[in-house]
């Protein structure tokens, strides 16, 4: 299967990689603004689209309803889609940061990217042995 079959189906697993660990990057930068913000009153934390919804509403769809009876697909979420996740509690300045929320996404994150890392560096292993480079 060569990378433009692959990409014509989908993304390709290298540019798959590649746009999660952008987005990575992305969601460790507002990560580290809301624990920068941790004491700014009236802060709200923020967070960004979980990937699979700003990935899907990236991509066109697969399939398309061509015909009135056909079954109308469903379980993507558009452009729109908001990213705003609720707060429950605020310290009584409206903070609404919570260190601890934020360190283990953080954490979550950092396990994310060296696993996206791993992927990437897989299939770069790959194309360079299949064009006979080694190393």
């Amino acid at each position: 299967m060569s990378n433009a079959g692959a990409a014509g189906r989908g993304l390709a697993p290298l540019d798959l990689a590649a746009r999660r660990l952008g987005w990575l990057d992305r969601r460790q930068v507002v990560l580290a603004q809301n624990i920068a913000n941790a004491d700014t009153p009236d802060y709200r934390p923020h967070d960004l689209t979980p990937f699979a919804r700003a990935l899907a509403a990236a991509t066109p769809p697969g399939l398309a309803r061509t015909a009135p009876g056909h079954l109308a697909g469903g379980g993507r979420a558009g452009p729109g889609a908001t990213a705003d996740r609720s707060v429950a509690e605020a310290v009584p300045d409206g903070n609404a940061v919570s260190l601890d929320r934020e360190a283990v996404r953080m954490a979550e994150t950092d396990t994310a990217h060296a696993l996206a890392m791993a992927v990437h560096r897989s299939f770069t292993g790959l194309y360079r042995l299949a064009l006979g480079r080694q190393g």
